[in-house]
């Protein structure tokens, strides 16, 4: 077994009487572990994680503890965590400030150590056991067994089984929440929108943990911060960024590029002192393939984040994609929305195999011809190469007004001018328009 123990930097010094940090941050820390095991534990204000299966998911020991120690101290601040094959060891090296058991060291000469304050059990009969001389674990285990057991309590013998692994540890192990919502109270009064990164990175360093945890990617989130009021009382108590992505997505760095992108756009009202953060909306989402072979997955999520950035910085109304809808009518074929809205649920479905050829560019709305001799003309006279091919529908869809109808009944035709180049017509075929012909596309 190989676990890890991380102190938050509130609960300082070196014993298990030593003043825990506050609840909220306990239970933060711990939500932020799951994402690199489902084996955590909260006990005696720390937060205790069971490593070994997931070691070669992250590439192996020496990588995964780089991961956890980076990532634990750009996150909490957390310099003080101890690796050992057990739990308490664990815990007991941490609060010791001692990364662990030195290669080709016993655990129990490593224990031995310690000051005996390092193992929580102690506590409770710190007093008598000083009065018998014990100052570290060392003098603790070298006690009689027996006696320890009739004068103590059986919660200190057992704790010093468990550390030096002689019994089973039994944790209750920590469940992710079903939601997530954070909040970070700044140092210091911001004044600026983009200031407000560095907390709102934090709070994001969080969001991925939770998300990892659940195996859940992030398609809407929103922050919020409050105002100081005592200083500008007219600005109301806050305000909110709601973003979101195009396809579920846990990296954090997109979305730290993404947040900044809007907030570089956005003017505080007052200072603000405090921000909060909350997952909106989420999916499954698989973890990254390991296959030797490249995943496509990889270049659609670089699509994804430029066009995401693109939209944050030119405005959601500016960066569309189209999206298929299930008409034959060609000017009904799809419609145009921002990036940032999830896709319908329902897919139009796929068509059997159609040869005709459809234009390049399609006009807004269709260009009506004069006619010449039963022929179409745009600028000369057309000369009908391919059709026609028969599109009927809309006799359901009526315009915005209630009034007029967008039923279509129409044959269409390639058509070819040398000096227009190859078009795209059709003629109605509906009584009251008379067999009238326009102009709907252009080939390229």
């Amino acid at each position: 077994m190989w676990w890890a123990a991380l102190i938050l930097p509130e609960a300082s010094g070196g014993s298990g009487s030593a003043p825990e940090a506050p609840g909220w941050r306990l239970a933060e820390l711990g939500t932020w572990a799951l994402q690199f095991t489902p084996r955590v534990a909260l006990v005696e204000g720390a937060t205790l994680m069971e490593l070994e299966a997931s070691q070669r998911l992250f590439g192996g020991q020496a990588a995964l503890r780089e991961r956890v120690r980076e990532a634990a101290a750009a996150e909490f601040g957390i310099h003080r965590i101890g690796w050992a094959p057990t739990g308490l060891a664990a815990l007991a090296f941490a609060r010791a400030g001692v990364e662990g058991v030195d290669p080709g060291v016993p655990l129990a000469r490593a224990l031995d150590r310690l000051p005996m304050d390092t193992l929580g059990a102690v506590a409770p009969h710190r007093g008598t056991l000083a009065r018998l001389g014990c100052r570290t674990l060392g003098d603790l285990r070298r006690l009689p067994r027996a006696g320890l057991g009739r004068r103590f309590d059986a919660a200190l013998l057992e704790a010093l089984d468990q550390a030096h692994g002689q019994r089973p540890e039994t944790h209750g192990w920590l469940a992710p929440p079903e939601t997530f919502r954070a909040r970070l109270e700044l140092m210091s009064r911001v004044e600026d929108a983009p200031s407000l990164m560095h907390g709102a990175h934090r709070l994001l360093l969080r969001l991925g943990g939770w998300l990892g945890a659940r195996h859940r990617g992030v398609t809407a989130f929103a922050l919020r911060w409050a105002h100081d009021t005592l200083r500008a009382r007219a600005a109301g108590e806050g305000g909110e960024l709601v973003l979101r992505t195009r396809t579920p997505t846990r990296r954090v760095e997109h979305l730290a590029r993404l947040l900044a992108e809007h907030l570089a756009r956005t003017e505080l009202l007052a200072p603000v002192g405090e921000l909060e953060l909350e997952a909106l909306d989420t999916q499954p989402l698989a973890p990254p393939s390991a296959s030797l072979l490249p995943d496509d997955g990889a270049s659609d999520a670089a699509l994804d984040d430029t066009l995401e950035r693109l939209a944050a910085r030119l405005g959601a109304a500016r960066v569309l994609r189209p999206v298929p809808l299930d008409d034959h009518r060609l000017e009904h074929m799809q419609r145009w929305q921002p990036v940032g809205e999830p896709l319908p649920r329902a897919r139009p479905a796929p068509c059997a195999a159609d040869r005709t050829p459809q234009p390049s560019w399609v006009l807004p709305q269709p260009l009506r011809l004069p006619v010449r001799d039963h022929r179409p003309v745009y600028r000369e006279t057309l000369q009908l190469i391919a059709g026609p091919h028969r599109v009927e529908g809309g006799w359901w869809d009526r315009a915005p007004d209630g009034v007029q109808h967008r039923h279509a009944q129409r044959d269409y035709f390639v058509a070819f001018d040398a000096r227009a180049g190859v078009l795209w017509v059709f003629q109605e075929r509906l009584a009251d328009e008379g067999g009238a012909w326009y102009l709907h596309g252009v080939f390229a």
